[in-house]
Formats: C-alpha cells, structure tokens, sequence
C-alpha cells in the first residue's frame, strides 16, 4: 500500500538506492528535500546533474576530474617513481588526508569479487600495466582493503607485476582486517604506509 503521492513514493525509492541509506532513511532525506526553499532543491538538482555532465575517469590514473587530467597526475612535484593502486577514488583522498604520501595513484574502480560476478577484466589492471611499462615506476603500493576481495585482488595484481622487475608492497596491518580506508583514522593509515612490506 502506498501511503504518499507517486512523486514521494518515487523520490524516497530512489533515495532508498543509495549504498547503506534503508526505508526509514530514504523518507527523512524525501521529506527533508521537500522541505527546502526552491531555489536550494534547484541548486542540489543542478550540483548532481552538472557532476554527471562534467566528471570523468583521469586518462592516467583513472580517478574522477573534471579536467584533463586530475590535480594530483597534473602535479609536478609528486614522485612519478611511486603509484599507489587503490579500489576507490574515496580510498585516494583517505591518503592525501594523511599528508605523508607524495607519490601517484592508480584507481582500480573496483575488487575482484566472483560473488558479485566482478573479475580481472572489470577493473582498470590494463590501464596499470600499460603504466608501468611506459613509466619509470620504481615501486607500487597495493592499498586494497584488507577484506578477502582486497586481499585476492592484490594477490593477482602481484603476480602480473612479477616480471616487471620493480618493487611491490602491500600496505603494513595496521588497518583491521574487514576494515574500510575510508574510515580509517589519519595515524593509523600512515602507520600502515610506513609500515608497508614487499610480497615478493
């Protein structure tokens, strides 16, 4: 049974499609949006479609930009020797939140994940490797979760890097297993780049 008009119903369904936002959650970001001045819902409508328009994956490194290439493959006072392969562009901004990082990044979008029917060929591996056989990359860091998916992933991306010849490392435990990067807190994130150990 429908309790408010199709436009609410609809409104709230598709708030309800949102990664960890339930039912009960949908309704209060519903009504709260109809709660808004006009000229805020307008503005809000406007931010979501003008991000869709504009955003794009970084040619290099895959992170979203909406410039040619990102701010940081742009940035010529990082370290192009270093590319640290994270799952997410979210998993980017846990690392430059810690200040100790100066190095390039390399976004996967992604995990091999067989449940969720995501292989190889689903996440951006072809891009990383064109990258370190036309760069001078010295050493990648494998900064997946540390969840089985995260784990295998980068169990795999160890062995296609192998012939390579450069350095490999895995992030340091610091983070707990079954943790996400994204909530990590800034010390214990840069303990665990610190501390991170090669896996060949």
């Amino acid at each position: 049974m429908k309790y408010f008009a199709p436009s609410v119903e609809t409104l709230i369904d598709e708030f309800a499609k949102l990664p960890g936002i339930g039912r009960k959650t949908a309704q209060r970001l519903a009504f709260h949006v109809l709660n808004l001045p006009k000229e805020d819902a307008d503005r809000l409508a406007q931010a979501i479609t003008a991000a869709k328009q504009t955003i794009h994956l970084c040619p290099k490194c895959q992170n979203l930009t909406d410039e040619e290439l990102c701010p940081i493959c742009a940035d010529e006072t990082r370290d192009p020797s270093t590319i640290c392969v994270v799952a997410d562009p979210k998993d980017v901004l846990a690392f430059e939140k810690t200040r100790e990082y100066h190095g390039l990044y390399h976004v996967l979008h992604g995990t091999i994940s067989p449940l969720n029917h995501v292989g190889p060929d689903d996440l951006h591996i072809r891009e990383l490797l064109h990258r370190v056989a036309e760069e001078d990359v010295q050493e990648i860091i494998l900064a997946t979760n540390p969840d089985t998916e995260g784990e295998a992933t980068a169990m795999y991306l160890a062995r296609l890097l192998k012939p390579f010849n450069i350095r490999v490392s895995r992030l340091a435990y610091g983070i707990p297993v079954g943790g996400q990067l994204e909530y990590i807190d800034e010390v214990t994130l840069m303990r665990a780049l610190n501390g991170r150990q090669n896996i060949r």
